[in-house]
């Protein structure tokens, strides 16, 4: 029995869609890449913006002619998308071809789902409102000699324009033992070089199993660990970082020089309905004060151009922001609206072209900056 796998969206989608690899192979199936030679083909969603939603719908429809050619095949759909009630529901009418449909939160049940289809010969729909840490999932790591591993699931920052609160729900922090434990597999296995931790929110981590068991101390323990390996983390909210995770970032030798710090504007006006929590002067503050400390760090961000109510001087408050820091890496995206956000029914809505102009302004002065520092 074959199985593939379809990811659209974010590194947690892609370490999610090596535990549905793992799940598979612990039942049984081996890895293809060719959808037609699938026994089963499991579509892993993004909801987090338009386009990936579109992406994913069009992949999803095309296989209407395969599953006419095999009826045995098995079409599975996961992820955000899923999560969400109404888009899942959506899904499971439009596209009748679908074998399964399962959340977010029930993600690590595929396997007795996959059974249930079988022996019962029927669609099913499976997405739950919440769920909880599920630990020693099956994994087959693809992403070379990086691992992923996750810290933390679900988010309580609820920007917004951001759908992530509601189809990865509140944040729930893995047992800092269970980290330990699956760090030293990984080191001990010796085909990995880098550990990369995952989380919405990485420096709001708090250890359910230790009193004091904070983001930093996290950091402390793992490089610790006997082996040779590098550590890195993502995503940090800049509200959240503190000056303890700052200064094991720059002490600690086995923590690579980089960090992904999210400003996303550039205007405290727009940061504000943006629900961010940090105004532009905090963010420049938090900057200056990482490279005092670590002279030599990465620093990459992400942007969101054409947020409802954005004007041109909020929008040059961003490109001052990025000519002052002068980033080693930009995401820059045009807002997109997200069903059942805050900023989906706000006013002065910005049209398309302006948006286009302006993440095209901000990919050409990335490209500048990276030029003028031989990036």
């Amino acid at each position: 029995m074959l199985y593939t796998i379809v990811t659209f969206g974010c590194q947690m989608n892609v370490h999610e869609s090596e535990k549905i690899a793992g799940m598979l192979e612990n039942i049984g199936y081996s890895y293809t890449d060719s959808k037609e030679a699938a026994d089963i083909i499991v579509f892993n969603t993004c909801a987090i913006r338009e386009g990936a939603e579109d992406r994913a719908l069009g992949n999803i429809g095309n296989l209407k002619r395969m599953k006419k050619a095999n009826p045995n095949k098995i079409i599975a759909v996961a992820g955000c998308m899923t999560q969400q009630k109404q888009i899942a529901e959506k899904l499971f009418k439009t596209f009748p071809f679908i074998d399964i449909i399962v959340g977010t939160h029930n993600l690590y049940s595929l396997p007795i789902l996959i059974k249930e289809k079988q022996e019962k010969n029927k669609r099913i729909f499976s997405n739950v409102e919440s769920g909880e840490v599920c630990e020693n999932v099956p994994v087959s790591r693809t992403s070379g000699e990086n691992a992923w591993v996750n810290i933390m699931y679900g988010c309580n920052n609820f920007c917004t324009y951001c759908i992530v609160p509601y189809v990865r729900g509140r944040e729930m922090s893995r047992k800092k033992e269970d980290i330990l434990n699956e760090c030293k597999n990984i080191i001990s296995c010796g085909k990995y070089k880098q550990i990369t931790l995952l989380g919405q929110n990485v420096n709001s981590y708090h250890a359910p199993d230790y009193e004091n068991g904070n983001f930093a101390d996290l950091l402390k323990s793992i490089c610790r660990l006997d082996g040779d390996f590098k550590l890195t983390f993502m995503t940090s909210h800049p509200k959240d970082i503190s000056d303890e995770v700052i200064e094991i970032l720059a002490s600690e030798d086995k923590i690579l020089k980089e960090l992904h710090l999210p400003v996303q504007s550039g205007s405290t006006k727009i940061l504000k309905a943006m629900n961010r929590k940090y105004t532009r002067e905090h963010y420049l503050y938090i900057v200056d004060k990482i490279k005092n400390k670590i002279p030599n760090i990465r620093l990459t961000t992400d942007i969101i151009v054409g947020f409802p109510g954005e004007t041109e001087e909020d929008f040059n408050d961003t490109c001052s922001l990025i000519e002052y820091v002068k980033y080693d890496g930009i995401f820059a995206f045009m807002y997109s609206k997200r069903s059942g956000t805050v900023a989906e029914n706000m006013p002065n809505q910005i049209p398309d072209e302006i948006k286009n102009f302006r993440v095209n302004k901000i990919l050409e002065m990335e490209k500048q900056i990276q030029k003028k520092k031989g990036i």
